[in-house]
This record gives structure tokens, sequence and C-alpha cells, in this order.
């Protein structure tokens, strides 16, 4: 009987597992607090999922949104599959927005779809995470970063690190106070500690690094302190005001 990976894990029993092999990481999961998740039992369909993120490469989430909202309504679905890719012809994707290099990922991706070589949703489940990611990224314009994201938020794999993000890069570097991001090659080092639950390490390493760059807010004390400053300050910049003004008036009267 064929292996059946279930979508998702025990984040409790993950993250217990993180603190005991990395205490400064354990430090960070008790200070953040514990992380949710929603995608994981959320029904989705492959080519769907793959097309949308061929569409997503390299624009704003605004520019992306606007782009797949004139593609839905071309096709006449909200469900960008290789049937509803294939109403509309090369021109109607430009009109849409979609660029020439994108539009060629998504025929190939169609193509590919219709000839057995991207697995299902269901057929996922019964493929190991390597394997997976084999297959995907033979799609043009899927690269591995895009694989992961399925396989992170989609599935719910529990020994995913995707150690060619910048953000899970920075997290690691402020978690042990480097210089410098670790590159790919020494963070996946980094991170054999965190198996078999590397997935949930690298979403508290994307939390280090939101956590560490959000605005710090001023003491109460000092903030009291710096408007009573400045009201001092506009309280003599009045009073020369008034002496100048004052004496511009004895100056017209005499």
């Amino acid at each position: 009987m064929a292996t059946r990976f279930p979508r998702g894990f025990d984040l409790e029993l993950a993250s217990a597992h993180l603190a005991r092999r990395d205490r400064k990481l354990g430090r960070w999961i008790a200070k953040i607090g514990p992380l949710e998740t929603a995608g994981w039992r959320k029904p989705f369909d492959t080519v769907d999922s793959l097309a949308r993120s061929i569409l997503y490469q390299q624009l704003s989430g605004k520019a992306a949104a606007t782009i797949v909202g004139r593609l839905e309504q071309a096709v006449g679905s909200t469900r960008l599959t290789p049937d509803a890719l294939a109403r509309v012809d090369d021109a109607a994707l430009r009109g849409c927005g979609v660029s020439g290099n994108k539009a060629l990922a998504l025929r190939d991706l169609s193509r590919r779809a219709e000839a057995g070589e991207v697995p299902d949703s269901k057929a996922l489940l019964h493929l190991h995470h390597d394997e997976i990611i084999e297959r995907l990224t033979a799609v043009r314009g899927i690269g591995r970063w895009t694989v992961e994201m399925m396989l992170m938020f989609r599935l719910g794999r529990p020994d995913i690190l995707p150690v060619d993000d910048l953000g899970v890069r920075k997290g690691a570097q402020l978690l042990d106070r480097l210089e410098d991001m670790p590159k790919p090659r020494e963070l996946a080092v980094r991170g054999e500690a965190w198996g078999p639950y590397r997935t949930l390490a690298g979403l508290y390493l994307w939390r280090i690094a939101d956590f560490a760059q959000a605005p710090k807010a001023e003491p109460a004390k000092k903030v009291v302190a710096s408007q009573a400053a400045a009201k001092k300050v506009v309280a003599k910049n009045v009073v020369a005001k008034n002496v100048v003004a004052k004496k511009a008036v004895r100056r017209s009267q005499d």
C-alpha cells in the first residue's frame, strides 16, 4: 500500500522538539508564542495554485491581483485549470497584462498537466517532498522556492526549510547574531538540528525577522520629556517673536 503523507503536523509537539534541540530558537519560540496555520485543511488545485504563483512572480500583490482578476474574467472561471486557460489565446493573455514569458510558462503548465506530469492535490499526498519538487520544477517558470511554499503552506509537510528565502536567512542571522546572512548551504547545515520539523523552524525564522524589524515604541518617560522640551522651544520662539514685534511697533511710532 502506497504511503500517504498527512497534511499538517502537531505544532505543539514540534515547538517542544525545536526548543529542546536549540535553546536560542526555543527562547524566540517562547517570546513569539504559538503560530497558527490556516491553509493545511483547505482544498486546492495544483494547476490553479501554480498558475497563480507564475502570475504573481516579480509583481506587487496589488498588480498581480489585478492581472489575475482580468484573466479569471477572460476565461470565465475562478479556477485557472488547463481547460480554462485553453479558452484564451496568447493575444488575450497579453491583453490581461500577462507577459510573454509568463504566457509560455502557463502554456507549459497546461501541457504538462494534460499529459499527466503534474500531480493533482490527491496524488501529492502519496509523494515524498523531494519527488514533488523534482516533478513540479520541471514546469517552466516554477522554481524550488515556489514548490517549497506549496509544501509548507498547502500540504503542511513538516520538514521543509527554504534556505534560499531572504526572510528565513535574515531570521537565522538574527537568531545566531551573525554579521551577515548565512549562505543557503550554511543554513542547510545549521538547519539539520531542527529536523524533522524544519518547516516550523522556518516559520519562526520569518517571524524573528519581522519581529526584529518592527519599529520599537519609545518609552513613555522619554516621550513625555520630548514633548516637554518641544513645548519649551515653542514658548521661547513665541516670546522671541513677541519681542521682535514690539520693537517693530516702537520703531514705527518713533
